[in-house]
């Protein structure tokens, strides 16, 4: 009754009022006499007119901006997971999408299409969303660093850190005296060209500095946190020096800067001695993120973007300011978490690549077009190489490290990746750099950040094998070994309950490891340790309610997949078991067309034709990432489709396929263990046809008599699934039936399904 109401309220009302405006509409009409308005357009005009509108909106600043956008945000994603497959930090393919997409390959290979989608007029645009990208970048950069740190291991730090300033400066200067003839701009004096020259060849890098140290396991160590200081304390001495740089270009002479200097050197006073006591106090107050409202985020924003206004007022540039506001911020882990997270999305998602490909229409490497030319390349990252990293090697092994660790200490601080192209952005807007040199400094620092993971292993496999990552619980031969790899920390409870109904009685025959991995670009070296209790507190509680003891594992990551197989194949484990993977195209029709084309064009699809490795596991039921360890791993994979698991009490196995023969090996571990009731469903009578699986039963049957049964003309019902806690089956019996789309799948409990490996 009271949806009729509402359905004939909504009628009438609906109803009532189109009429009323219908009414007027056409009593209106008759105010046009007299006004000259024609109607009589034929439909030919009327299509044109059309398309002229749709044309004309396409060329719409706007419109132009946000297409700009798409196919910016689509490249960069493309190159960076490109390089992320072949170990490289994204940043290198998010550079290398720009130089894409500028003059240098877009523009030669397809200008028309490049002249429309970056017209000159256009960039202008572009130019001022990338400079707010980077505004919010260098905020980041600034949280990120620990000041804290820097006051306790300062000694060292310092040295080894200023050393990799000064050599490299020394050489820089150096080569801007031979370059200063055949490469500078006209009107620029030879001290303001050398001291930007020196300046880009000391630039370290120190977000991607902070996640290769986080990816390689290095940031709980000695040699981890020396590098981490080393890196800090270089990224304030090189944009100190180069706000004074900035001062000296912008003022033409050293004694006319000292002005901007001194305004500079007051603007830090203030920036420490008042604002940053003020800012640490509303952070002790604010630091929940119930607590962190609006007005008070309004603060923190103000406060960075008078910081960037202040600095391009006196003239070291805005970013200085931005990254000074970050480096004030209020210490608490759990504000910066929080306020990073409000910030770094947008900034590093959206706006930063505007930056890398505005970058790369800046950069012209077709300029260097003569042998000349490649081999002043060659030794611009010649000199870059030697000064930064042989400085940092010198200085680290000067104050007492060993030669493993120097050389390491030098490849990282040789990383130069995003905070190179700040520098020469700079540089190419202040008129101190002519394209020629901006596209051979470009060139340097996409090298000497490419080259810092091979160097590295390189390092590793001189001095000694990598450090094992294998827990010593499992190092032991003769063990029923485990590992749980888990996503989402609430969701590892229940592997672990199933692993422990796999393993309890075990005791000291078996051992449990946990391994989370975080995605690097999700994870700061300030927020670690919080982060790694954090993702371990719900598995750890749930180890003391069961009185289980496990072993754990915690890894930033630039490749969580294959870095699960590699410790999974390099470790003494007999099992691996992960939570099924969800694909991001299920769900929804527009899901299931990109999933489709995804499924055509898939990377990893044809990288495995290509190998003569057909993927075996090609259908959707599994996402890409739960193929792709299934497909790699060297031991057995169980994938939990988890439902609320509890226990395994009940377990019901059905037989489709001879792999699912093995399966009964995984029962009898539940039964001995967990005193598992089973039920084998065999209804293709694959059983009775293997002597091997009729022995098996048979001893289960003889040790725990009444605890396996077995039945070849039952059915599997509703009413059966209902009993049953758990169902075992291998991924080729789930494929099957996951295909034939088996209608008791949707009412099945929590499954085990099974890639056994012997």
């Amino acid at each position: 009754m009271k949806k009729l109401k509402s359905s004939l309220f909504y009628m009438t009302t609906i109803g009532t009022f189109s009429m009323l405006i219908y009414w007027i509409i056409q009593h209106g009409k008759i105010m046009e006499t007299d006004r000259h308005i024609n109607h009589t357009h034929s439909r030919q005009s009327q299509w044109q007119e059309f398309v002229d509108t749709v044309l004309h909106n396409i060329q719409h600043p706007l419109a132009t901006l946000l297409a700009q956008i798409v196919v910016i945000i689509l490249t960069a994603r493309l190159f960076g997971w490109l390089c992320k497959k072949i170990g490289q930090p994204t940043v290198i393919g998010e550079i290398i999408a720009g130089i894409a997409l500028g003059p240098s390959f877009l523009g030669i290979y397809f200008p028309e299409f490049s002249s429309a989608l970056f017209p000159v007029e256009s960039l202008s645009n572009l130019q001022f969303l990338s400079q707010i990208g980077l505004i919010f970048f260098m905020f980041i950069i600034g949280m990120e660093l620990d000041l804290k740190v820097l006051q306790n291991k300062a000694q060292d730090a310092v040295v080894i850190s200023h050393a990799s300033i000064i050599f490299p400066f020394a050489l820089g200067v150096a080569l801007a005296y031979l370059l200063y003839t055949s490469f500078a701009p006209i009107g620029i004096d030879f001290t303001s060209f050398a001291l930007f020259i020196g300046i880009s060849m000391s630039i370290t890098a120190f977000p991607v500095l902070a996640r290769i140290v986080q990816e390689r396991n290095l940031q709980k160590t000695k040699l981890g946190t020396i590098v981490i200081t080393c890196a800090a304390a270089d990224d304030i001495t090189a944009w100190c020096l180069l706000a004074a740089v900035i001062a000296i270009v912008k003022a033409g002479n050293f004694v006319s800067s000292l002005y901007i200097i001194l305004l500079a050197v007051g603007y830090v006073l203030v920036m420490i001695k008042l604002v940053r006591p003020f800012l640490k106090r509303i952070g002790e107050m604010y630091a929940s993120r119930e607590n962190l409202s609006k007005p008070i985020v309004a603060i923190f924003f103000l406060t960075l973007i008078l910081s960037a206004y202040l600095t391009e007022i006196i003239g070291i540039h805005a970013l200085f300011g931005a990254f000074m506001a970050g480096a004030i911020m209020p210490d608490n882990s759990k504000f910066r978490n929080t306020f990073t997270e409000k910030v770094e999305d947008v900034s590093l998602v959206l706006l930063l690549p505007l930056f890398f490909v505005y970058t790369g229409l800046r950069t012209q490497i077709g300029l260097l077009n003569e042998p000349y030319h490649w081999q002043i390349t060659a030794l611009i990252i010649a000199v870059a190489v030697v000064g930064k990293f042989v400085g940092s090697t010198a200085a680290a092994k000067f104050v007492g490290q060993n030669w493993k660790d120097s050389l390491t200490i030098g490849a990282l601080m040789n990383t130069r990746g995003l905070m190179e192209l700040v520098v020469l952005n700079i540089g190419y807007d202040l008129g101190v750099l002519t394209p020629e040199i901006f596209a051979m400094m470009v060139i340097m620092a996409l090298l000497t950040t490419f080259m810092t993971g091979p160097a590295l292993d390189l390092i590793e496999k001189i001095f000694k094998p990598k450090d094992s990552t294998v827990p010593a619980a499992v190092s032991r031969v003769g063990k029923y070994n485990i590992l749980i790899a888990f996503g989402h920390p609430e969701r590892s409870k229940n592997l672990l309950r199933l692993a422990h109904g796999l393993s309890k009685k075990l005791d000291r025959s078996t051992s449990i490891t946990a391994v989370h991995l975080t995605p690097t670009n999700d994870l700061h070296h300030y927020n670690a340790a919080q982060y790694e209790a954090d993702s371990f507190e719900p598995i750890l509680a749930e180890c003391e309610n069961i009185a289980q003891r496990i072993s754990t594992i915690f890894k930033a990551s630039n490749n969580m997949e294959s870095d699960i197989v590699e410790l999974a194949n390099d470790g003494l484990y007999d099992l691996l078991l992960i939570g099924v993977g969800q694909s991001i195209f299920d769900g929804s029709a527009l899901g299931k067309i990109f999933g489709f084309t995804t499924r055509i064009i898939n990377p990893e699809k044809i990288i495995y034709r290509v190998m003569g490795k057909e993927n075996p596991l090609e259908s959707s039921i599994f996402s890409d990432s739960t193929q792709q360890i299934l497909f790699r791993s060297r031991i057995t994979v169980g994938v939990f489709i988890d439902k609320d698991f509890k226990q395994a009490d009940r377990i019901l196995i059905p037989i489709y396929t001879p792999s699912d023969l093995k399966m009964i090996k995984y029962a009898q571990k539940f039964i001995h263990n967990s005193g598992s009731q089973i039920v084998i469903i065999d209804s293709k009578k694959l059983v009775s046809k293997s002597t091997e699986t009729l022995e098996l039963i048979r001893a289960i049957e003889q040790v725990a008599p009444n605890h396996i049964s077995r039945h070849e003309q039952l059915d599997i019902s509703h009413e059966l699934l209902q009993q049953q806690d758990l169902i075992i089956m291998s991924t080729e019996s789930w494929k099957e039936l996951f295909d034939n789309r088996n209608l008791w799948l949707s009412h099945m409990p929590s499954a085990l399904l099974i890639k056994h490996r012997d």
